[in-house]
């Protein structure tokens, strides 16, 4: 005869079988079981990050100008007045000014040399003015000897014979100084009209030289075409690239100042070509400047190159995209580096509507 007790013994051991073998079934069939997978669809993380350069949709390269050639020395402009980086300017303000120093001294010297040859030519045709009075009146005094020798001639018949000859050579020398004065006269306009000439191409050549030195005289303070907000670009200065610099000796060409429209301002960044059909007509981002660390920005998607391009070694192909900052701030120059992240999710809702 069995005890309780044995047959209380006898049931424990069997619900410890039992519960023994069921918590080994089910962890056979949890290590069957294969492990969760994340997956790299960016749809599933909802954002794609990207970098870019931050853009302005309207702006215009302000360049150190080129002077016309006024003399033999040349070369670089000294730069004596630089506006501010990220100073926002109004059309006709003053951006860079160059020393002007030189070309004033020259000014000077061409505005002497204009006066010089201006009294020269005055003093010519002056001169040219007398000359031609005093042969007016020698040609008249020989046409009168001319008359006064053929009266002579009339009175042939009841003059001597010596006296007859001498009438005739008195003629005929008038009427060959008549002709001698005449041409030499036509001789002698064309010379002084020569003379005259070759002073009014010097004095046509000096006054060029003046509008040209006034014209780089104006060339040397450039001033805004048009409103806008102002970044120094980088230039090659003491071995090392970096933004202008009052005192700064440029070449003529360097660009010095962008001035852009901070109304409108992109962001352009390259999109992979397997991120790239996942990205909607309609995405929106943030962006974050890495310059100014914590600042965000929203912006949208503007457009996108429909073709996508590759480096020459490299078989990766990208998308060429631009997004429309939604913010208007100061920080916002153009060729910040800028980090996004956009939006799937908003994008994706949005095509689908």
């Amino acid at each position: 005869m069995n005890s309780p007790l044995a047959c209380l013994t006898v049931s424990a051991g069997w619900f410890f079988l039992a519960g023994c073998g069921a918590a080994r079934q089910q962890a056979v069939q949890a290590a069957a079981q294969p492990a969760a997978q994340f997956s790299s669809d960016p749809r599933e993380e909802q954002v794609l990050r990207a970098t870019g350069v931050v853009q302005a949709v309207h702006s215009m390269s302000v360049r150190v100008p080129q002077l016309a050639q006024t003399s033999a020395q040349g070369g670089r402009s000294t730069i004596v007045r630089l506006v501010k980086n990220g100073v926002e300017v109004k059309e006709g303000d003053t951006l860079v000014e160059f020393d002007r120093t030189a070309l004033l001294d020259q000014r000077i010297e061409a505005k002497a040399k204009s006066d010089e040859l201006k009294h020269q030519l005055d003093e010519k045709r002056a001169q040219v003015r007398s000359d031609l009075t005093k042969r007016e009146a020698q040609a008249k005094e020989a046409a009168a000897d001319v008359e006064k020798a053929k009266l002579q001639l009339r009175k042939g018949p009841i003059l001597a014979e010596i006296d007859r000859l001498k009438a005739e050579a008195k003629a005929e020398s008038a009427q060959a100084r008549v002709a001698s004065l005449e041409k030499s006269n036509a001789l002698r306009i064309k010379a002084e009209a020569a003379a005259i000439r070759i002073l009014e191409l010097k004095l046509e050549r000096q006054q060029v030289m003046l509008e040209r030195i006034d014209t780089n005289l104006d060339r040397l303070v450039v001033k805004a075409p048009r409103a806008g907000m102002v970044a120094l670009e980088n230039i090659w200065r003491n071995n090392s690239m970096g933004p202008p610099q009052e005192g700064d000796q440029v070449w003529p060409g360097s660009p010095l100042v962008r001035l852009f429209d901070p109304s409108r301002m992109v962001v352009e960044t390259t999109i992979s070509e397997a991120d790239f059909q996942y990205l909607g007509k309609a995405a929106t981002a943030k962006v974050y400047l890495d310059a100014y660390p914590g600042t965000e920005f929203r912006a949208n998607l503007q457009t996108a190159s429909l073709v996508a391009t590759a480096g020459l070694d490299s078989p990766v192909r990208s998308f060429l995209a631009r997004f429309l900052v939604v913010e208007q701030d100061k920080r916002l120059l153009p060729d910040l580096s800028a980090s996004i992240e956009i939006d799937l999710r908003a994008a994706n809702l949005r095509a689908s509507r």
